[in-house]
């Protein structure tokens, strides 16, 4: 596999713990697997995780180069796959084996989060171009969201294969009255795409609105101290806890103590933690963006908001905290939809169907039940 980041890379998120869960499969299916990944400060050049082989060779700019090059040093793999964020490695034209494209998402206006006019406008531009070119070449993607955007762009063959979800789902489900002050958590890379600053100033909103909340932000990034200064600008500071990275456990004993998990990304390729967060019990209340309306099942597992702004949120969490049958509902289904989504249940197909795919077959299995 080819990608920007492997798991040791600071900025690694939810696209490399899944992908590892793939790889890791294959591996206990007695595969040979290698990752190549850019470098980055303090990486060696090759590096062991649980049998998957770590190889790192450039950054931005000079990776695709550094990968065609040790590819050429390597016995013939069965399979290439090719997954990228925006730009791609154009293994279909030099790999010289099977390959396919892996992406999370179409970008669009991620691109806007990150540069400014005219870059942005590159960006797109040169995405879309992207998928021209690979229009031939299968994609594999974890959401119909995203497999929409790609055939708009003229790609022919896309599957969806859903994540799995490392959150174990409760073995009972205890009961979360919804008092106040109300528990809400963000779970989440503190990068610009990921508009975290729309969950503070929902929170501003919800004070306004004279409902007692409590926010708690787990993750880290490039936007904390932004971020941090917009809840001292706000005078949220008894309202809004940073708990910057956390160990898995922490995560997730924080995630079963809100009573609501907030995602407020410009877009998403599937949004894990919606699914993790299920596991324990927990709702989600989203934007109505590529991914999270695939996560989230509207008025069913959680709410989907009707337009992408901090008081269209803060109102939706208002009516659900007067409506407690409701969100008692929204618990149960959350949590039984969270089992049809753990990795036993997802690799067994997902990775026949890699393996289908690296004798040159065209895979059966559509995955068309999931959704």
């Amino acid at each position: 596999m080819l990608n920007w980041r492997d798991p040791h890379n600071p900025k690694s998120g939810g696209a490399e713990r899944v992908s590892f869960g793939y790889l890791h499969a294959l591996v206990e299916r007695g595969h040979e697997v290698y990752w190549f990944a850019n470098s980055f400060p303090g990486a060696g050049k090759a590096d062991e995780s649980d049998s998957i082989k770590i190889v790192r060779g450039g950054g931005y700019g000079s990776s695709i180069l550094s990968a065609r090059t040790w590819y050429r040093q390597q016995p013939k793999f069965d399979l290439v796959i090719d997954q990228h964020h925006g730009i791609p490695w154009f293994a279909p034209w030099w790999s010289g084996t099977h390959s396919l494209a892996y992406i999370h998402e179409v970008l669009g206006p991620i691109w806007r989060s990150f540069y400014k006019w005219p870059m942005s406008g590159i960006g797109q531009f040169q995405e879309k171009w992207t998928h021209r070119l690979y229009r031939r070449v299968p994609f594999w993607v974890p959401s119909p969201s995203t497999a929409t955007a790609l055939h708009h762009t003229g790609v022919k063959s896309v599957t969806v294969i859903p994540n799995g979800c490392d959150a174990k789902p409760l073995p009972n489900l205890p009961a979360k009255p919804l008092e106040l002050p109300l528990r809400l958590i963000c779970v989440s890379r503190l990068a610009p795409n990921k508009r975290v600053e729309h969950a503070i100033k929902a929170v501003s909103s919800l004070k306004r609105l004279q409902c007692a909340v409590q926010l708690t932000i787990v993750g880290g990034g490039e936007s904390t101290a932004e971020l941090k200064a917009l809840v001292g600008a706000l005078q949220l500071e008894k309202c809004v806890r940073f708990t910057g990275a956390v160990s898995e456990e922490e995560k997730n004993r924080e995630l079963q103590n809100a009573h609501l998990l907030v995602h407020t990304s410009v877009r998403e390729g599937w949004g894990l933690n919606v699914l993790e967060a299920n596991a324990l019990g927990t709702p989600a209340v989203v934007y109505p963006v590529g991914g999270l309306v695939d996560s989230t099942v509207p008025n069913k597992t959680g709410i989907v908001t009707d337009a992408e702004e901090p008081e269209n949120l803060a109102s939706h969490i208002v009516r659900l905290s007067k409506e407690p049958g409701l969100y008692t509902q929204l618990r149960q289904n959350a949590w039984e939809r969270s089992k049809k989504f753990q990795w036993q249940e997802i690799l067994p197909r997902s990775t026949a169907w890699l393996e289908a795919r690296a004798r040159g077959e065209e895979p059966s299995d559509s995955f068309a039940d999931y959704w």
